[in-house]
Order: C-alpha cells, then sequence, then structure tokens
C-alpha cells in the first residue's frame, strides 16, 4: 500500500537515502531541509522546513495536508551532532543540541499526530542511535539528547497503544555519511595535557569508525521494512555487529568494565 511519507533532514546522509529509496518504491515522498537548496537531484518532493521553528513546521505540514490530505508516515531524522568534554559544555550549546535533535522532533510530531490519531491510523519511525542506549566519550550532550529520544518514544507508545498510531525507534552504528564532516567540535578549553590527548583521540577514532562504516542505504532498507509491518518492534538496531552488541554488553558487564571497554575503543587509557 503507498503511504504518504514525510522524511526530515533529507539533503544528505540516511535521510536522503531514506526518501530516495522510499520515493522508488512508488510511495509519496517528501524530504525536508531547513535550506532547500542543499536538496539536489531529489526523486522526492524537496519541502522546506526548519524543524528549531514552529511556524516553519506548521507551514511544512500544513502544506503535505493541502497536497495529499494526510501523512502517513513521519521519519524524525534530522539531527547533528555536537563533540566536547561534558564539564567544559556550555549550556547554550547543550540547549543547542537538545533543540535539534530532541526538541525538533518533538515539534514534528505535535504537528502531525493529532491528525493520525483521528484517522486511527500511521507511523512515527525516530533515528535515534546506539547512543541513545549507551554513553560514549566525548559524545556526552548527543548521547543525553538521543536518551531523550528514547524515552520520549517510549512514553508516547504507550499513549497511543489503544489509538492505531504506531511508533518505532531504529538505533544506527556509523555509515558513512556527512555527519562525520559536519559534526561540530567545541574547544577543550581546560589546561590538562592527559584529558586533551584522550580528548583528540576520541574524535579521530569517531572519524574512523563512520567512514569505515556501511552505505545508509543499509538503514533506508531497514527502514523501509519498518513501514510495511502492521505491527513493527519497539527498537531496530542497525548497524555492524560489534556495534550492536554493545547494549547487551551493557546489560551483563559490571559498570566498571564496561566503562573500560569503551573508553579502550577510543584510545582513553
Amino acid at each position: 500500500m503507498k503511504k504518504v511519507i514525510l522524511v526530515t533532514g533529507a539533503s544528505t546522509g540516511l535521510g536522503f537515502a531514506t526518501a530516495k529509496i522510499l520515493a522508488a518504491e512508488g510511495h509519496t515522498v517528501y524530504g525536508t531541509s531547513r535550506d532547500i537548496k542543499r536538496i539536489k537531484d531529489a526523486p522526492f518532493k524537496p519541502l522546506q522546513m526548519d524543524i528549531t521553528d514552529d511556524a516553519s513546521v506548521n507551514t511544512a505540514i500544513a502544506q503535505i495536508i493541502k497536497n495529499d490530505g494526510q501523512i502517513d508516515v513521519v521519519v524524525n531524522n534530522a539531527g547533528n551532532g555536537i563533540v566536547a568534554p561534558l564539564y567544559a559544555t556550555p549550556v547554550d550549546e547543550a540547549k543547542r543540541q537538545f533543540e535539534v535533535n530532541f526538541f525538533g522532533m518533538v515539534r514534528v510530531n505535535s504537528a502531525v499526530l493529532p491528525g493520525m490519531i483521528e484517522r486511527k491510523s500511521g507511523m512515527i519511525v525516530q533515528i535515534s542511535s546506539l547512543g541513545g542506549l549507551f554513553g560514549l566519550p566525548y559524545q556526552g550532550m548527543y548521547c543525553a539528547s538521543k536518551f531523550a529520544v528514547e524515552g520520549y518514544s517510549e512514553s508516547l507508545r504507550m499513549e497511543l497503544l489503544y489509538t492505531g498510531v504506531k511508533v518505532a525507534v531504529v538505533n544506527p552504528g556509523d555509515f558513512k555519511t556527512s555527519f562525520t564532516d559536519n559534526r561540530e567540535k567545541l574547544p577543550f578549553s581546560l589546561s590538562h595535557e592527559k584529558l586533551q590527548k584522550d580528548f583528540d583521540a576520541a574524535v579521530a577514532c569517531m572519524g574512523r569508525d563512520e567512514q569505515n562504516g556501511s552505505h545508509p542505504d543499509v538503514v533506508a532498507k531497514k527502514i523501509s521494512k519498518i513501514i510495511s509491518k502492521a505491527n513493527p518492534a519497539h527498537n531496530y538496531l542497525v548497524g555492524a555487529l560489534g556495534q550492536t552488541i554493545v547494549p547487551t554488553l551493557k546489560a551483563i558487564l559490571p559498570g566498571k568494565m564496561f566503562a573500560k571497554l569503551m573508553n579502550g575503543h577510543y584510545g582513553i587509557k
């Protein structure tokens, strides 16, 4: 059954791949960007939307409803990343991270869900991260924003349980996208040679892991399968086995051992 689908953050990476594949399957797909000029050669319908702005979100949603009458699926993909020591991250920077990764998603859902509830059908697909299931050194604010997505989605699923609207969360690992280049690295403001070295090592490891990751089409194809399900699972972990097994390791290992394991991977010793 063909659907009307909204994919946020569709100018590059996972969002572009998802919108492209869903459109190729015959769905009516709107892919958003705050700067529509960034969406080039799109096989889907580009749509201007700044998820940090209420008016922009509401205008874009209204345009889709005017064109197609309804929205069947929302893929909340838009997001960004900040790397910095948590003890040296200004509150304004933390707010900015949450404004995109969490509150942007809340705005979109709040604009779309009343219509889905009224029709007693629809699906919200939240693009979280494996970093929403366990912490990562020097990506603490990013992880915190994704942990928030997890808690929000779990509660939302409970609230919508008897409405016909489904909620699924996708937790990707590292994939080769422009996310690496777009990640913002805040200055290391503390005068501490050892911690500065740890920070630099961790940031370098993040980039290597992502650039050695799989093509974003892997996630896009998983999302395609999810939206075809009448009863999707709560969470879908997508990525290399060495990454998707980490939540299990977190559950069975002592906390100190798990922290050492993660630090070791990022070159922190």
